[in-house]
């Protein structure tokens, strides 16, 4: 019992995960075959979709842009500021996260006590893991939405495009700049809505009775 406590936030967006998973590959399928019909393509079964240049396509694309925004705020978060924002260091004062790693601390991780190359990796390992997702996410986008957009020209009789004809095609930019700017928009606004707005309880929130002015959780 204790355990799920201690894990509740992680497992409930992990099964909210899940539930929208199952659901966009249930519509999506429905939705692909509907296209296809009115097309003359054809109908997929649920395993055959998955691996359609449809449904990868889709998710990449959000995935893509979900980890360019947490890889870019980790980052930018290292000497960008906000003031009174519960998202940003407190520029007027040294922050924890800024000091050097302790190897004496209890329960330090093992990278911090063995030093050397594995602790310089490890201290900007969170970064790095976020842009490798971006970047393999991207990859999994271009690779959908070509076949996708390979299949459409196809039924439609029109020529279709090779990789690197494809990556100049502004139907691929569209899909990933529509994405990308609405995550940044989500950022901006939880760092600015968290100046002046709280939310009693919650660890994206200062507290309640804090000052605006007051920088941090």
């Amino acid at each position: 019992m204790k355990w799920l406590k201690c894990n509740s936030l992680s497992i409930v967006f992990l099964f909210l995960f899940i539930i929208s998973f199952i659901g966009q590959s249930i519509t999506g399928r429905k939705e692909f075959n509907k296209e296809m019909q009115e097309d003359g393509g054809p109908q997929l079964t649920m395993g055959q979709y998955i691996s359609s240049g449809h449904f990868i396509e889709a998710t990449f694309e959000n995935f893509e842009s979900e980890f360019l925004q947490m890889a870019l705020f980790v980052v930018f978060t290292i000497f960008l500021y906000q003031k009174g924002s519960s998202e940003s260091k407190d520029p007027g004062k040294e922050n924890d996260v800024d000091k050097e790693p302790d190897p004496k601390r209890k329960g330090a991780p093992w990278p911090v006590k063995r030093g050397g190359a594995i602790l310089a990796l490890y201290k900007n390992s969170l970064s790095i893991v976020l842009f490798l997702l971006f970047i393999a996410s991207f990859f999994g986008h271009f690779y959908g939405s070509l076949n996708h957009y390979n299949l459409e020209q196809t039924l439609k009789g029109s020529p279709t495009e090779d990789p690197s004809e494809y990556l100049r095609n502004s139907k691929f930019w569209f899909e990933s700049f529509q994405n990308w700017q609405s995550e940044f928009l989500s950022l901006f606004a939880l760092l600015v809505l968290s100046i002046y707005l709280r939310q009693k309880g919650s660890a994206q929130s200062k507290a309640v009775d804090a000052p605006h002015s007051e920088t941090g959780e």
